[in-house]
């Protein structure tokens, strides 16, 4: 029991982490959980508590949501999770872990060096992030790098971002949600976890909006970055060297 108290206390720095930086809890949440859970199990735990993180966003970030946005960039991520999520049911668990730390570690490297480029207005650029972002998160658990990235186009003021954001996910985590309760990801062994992390994320979304109000949100995204990278990495050793874990 004792290893949940400790689960659940990295779940909330995830959450307060993932808030204030906008990608999203589930990027730092997907490699905490893998450590505790075997990796489906994390997924499906990571869709449920990402579900109470949109919530919690959206009530808590409530100025405002571009539905333009929301809209254009949501439907092909719901679309694309469901692709994602269903292909997990058919590749080995090990390639997965792997798969979601490479991809996590690029897409952090990616972003650390290229943190001032944004990408320009377009319809296309919406859809491809909407796409890619699903995609991802439906197949290694984590996508709101990319969606953030493509966010960051438009110069969304702060609640906005969010809020924005926080809808567009909470379609495409329930999409996996269902897709991964269908195969087996959600046991019920693991239910009586739901009401710490609903509580959880209420907390952690409120912690991090006090923060937001006081951190440069461009030195915190460094040093979310660089987090990210030293998580994947360490994760990647675990795989590879797996009497380490």
């Amino acid at each position: 029991m004792e290893k949940y108290w400790l689960f659940y206390l990295l779940a909330l720095i995830a959450e307060v982490i993932g808030t204030v930086s906008g990608f999203g809890s589930s990027i730092l949440f997907i490699p905490i959980a893998s450590l505790f859970f075997d990796f489906k199990i994390a997924l499906g735990i990571t869709a449920i508590f990402h579900i109470f993180s949109n919530f919690s966003k959206i009530y808590l970030f409530k100025n405002g949501i571009d539905k333009r946005i929301a809209l254009k960039m949501g439907i092909p991520a719901i679309v694309a999770v469901i692709i994602g999520a269903l292909i997990t049911n058919f590749l080995p668990q090990t390639e997965l872990e792997m798969i979601m730390s490479a991809a996590i570690f690029l897409i952090a490297l990616y972003l650390l060096f290229n943190t001032n480029r944004k990408l320009k207005d377009t319809n296309t650029n919406l859809i491809n992030g909407g796409l890619a972002s699903g995609f991802l998160a439906g197949l290694a658990g984590t996508g709101g790098a990319i969606r953030g990235l493509a966010l960051t186009a438009f110069g969304l003021e702060k609640n906005v971002f969010i809020a924005t954001s926080a809808l567009i996910d909470l379609g495409v985590d329930t999409s996996r949600a269902i897709v991964y309760a269908a195969n087996g990801y959600v046991r019920k062994e693991f239910l009586f976890m739901l009401p710490f992390l609903l509580i959880i994320s209420f907390i952690g979304t409120w912690l991090g909006k006090i923060v937001l109000k006081h951190v440069p949100q461009n030195w915190f995204k460094t040093m979310v970055l660089v987090v990210i990278l030293l998580t994947s990495i360490i994760q990647l050793f675990i795989r590879l060297f797996p009497i380490l874990k």
